[in-house]
């Protein structure tokens, strides 16, 4: 059973499209400065390889300057997740992040490889398989169960969240505990919290740098702000995920599909933040084998572009939430990640990570008129807690509890 909690939603528009429960990141060396005018040539949800979509840089923030909260970086907030922008920006020159990013992403290949029935112990079914571990408990777009990859989820800031047995019942994807492969792998508990609070603090320089962006058109009180709400919740989620080496068959069966490895999906949360993949062959460090590989995200203007960012930067991006709460000053945008094909990409494993930062289950969202994202959701008081309105989702686009 897909979740849509903590990541991805899947629903049909003009702008929004079907997708897996999933979310990834891709690096590549930077072809183009950002321009994205007059450059596309491709505006189709997938490309062929003969009109391949332009490559852009994301746009970058130093760490240094991002926390001098008396800097102005309101036009790179606006250049990366402004109306016009891509929906993603990345930070530069964050302290032991390349270390730590390389430490848990390189834990993630001996976690699939656990025994099995040590993996089933890290299961938990009653929150759809959002804590511990996951593996084909999602589809792919096909419909098939995705085996080619296994996930691994917890909250990396709080082991137990609440001790409320009906929260834990009703919002068992949040309120749950973590659950740590203590005896069989000892050191992922102290990788994924160490990553994880090093992503969640940098994303709140980020949120309070997004929130003096948005104050310039929106009127908020000061605990109404994306940094302020992303500091008082306790249902933050990280994932590691691994990608099994594939097998050439796998890439011919996915052919030419942009969306081979992750479907197109807009993030349901506030804002998350991403590591760049980690490629090895046979335990060995490589470079992703196929160029063509990597994030794609499509525009405002229905353009598909290739974004990419260094690896040893942070990239976020922007979810709904947000672009709701922010009255489309910050927007969010649908993307998705194109798996590498070909002779050179058999054998070869991926690994990443994700933070999803999000409001407190309990967090009051007062939704203002002008809603053009699941509008037939909102109350006529248009004021929602987080959980309710993600819990409204899940009952529409999945099934409704019994």
């Amino acid at each position: 059973m897909r979740s849509l909690l903590y990541n991805s939603l899947i629903y049909y528009s003009s702008t929004r499209f079907p997708t897996q429960f999933a979310k990834d990141s891709a690096c590549s060396p930077p072809l183009l400065n950002r321009d994205l005018s007059g450059q596309i040539t491709c505006r189709s949800m997938s490309c062929s390889s003969e009109t391949p979509p332009p490559t852009l840089r994301t746009v970058t923030i130093s760490y240094y300057e991002l926390k001098d909260k008396d800097a102005d970086v309101s036009l790179k907030i606006e250049e990366g997740f402004g109306p016009n922008g891509l929906g993603i920006l990345s930070i530069t020159d964050v302290p032991d992040f390349p270390s730590l990013r390389r430490k848990l992403l390189c834990l993630s290949a001996r976690l699939a490889a656990l025994p099995e029935d040590v993996k089933k112990e890290l299961e938990d079914p009653q929150s759809r398989y959002n804590f511990g571990w996951s593996h084909g408990k999602e589809q792919l777009e096909s419909g098939k169960p995705d085996l080619l990859k296994g996930s691994f989820y917890a909250n990396p800031l709080l082991d137990v969240p609440t001790n409320d047995a009906s929260l834990i019942q009703r919002y068992a994807s949040y309120c749950g505990a973590n659950i740590w492969p203590q005896a069989a792998l000892p050191e992922l508990e102290v990788a994924f919290k160490a990553l994880g609070k090093v992503i969640f603090d940098v994303g709140l320089l980020v949120a309070y740098h997004c929130d003096r962006y948005v104050s310039r058109g929106v009127k908020m009180q000061k605990d109404e702000g994306l940094e302020q709400t992303l500091l008082r919740s306790r249902c933050h989620k990280g994932r590691l995920l691994y990608y099994f080496p594939a097998q050439l068959s796998n890439h011919e069966e996915n052919g030419d599909s942009m969306s081979s490895w992750c479907g197109w999906h807009t993030d349901h949360g506030s804002l998350t933040g991403l590591t760049c993949g980690l490629f090895k062959r046979n335990g060995v460090e490589i470079s992703c084998p196929d160029s063509a590989a990597g994030l794609y995200i499509r525009t405002r203007s229905g353009e598909i572009i290739k974004a990419i960012f260094g690896e040893d930067e942070i990239a976020y991006q922007i979810g709904e939430t947000t672009e709701i709460l922010s009255q489309g000053y910050l927007c969010a945008t649908p993307h998705c990640v194109r798996a590498p094909k070909g002779k050179e990409a058999s054998g070869v494993d991926r690994s990443t990570f994700a933070l999803f930062m999000q409001p407190d289950w309990d967090e009051k969202l007062n939704f203002p008129k002008d809603v053009h994202i699941h509008k037939e959701l909102i109350p006529p008081n248009g004021s929602l807690t987080f959980g309710e309105y993600s819990e409204m989702l899940l009952d529409q686009y999945y099934h409704k509890k019994t």
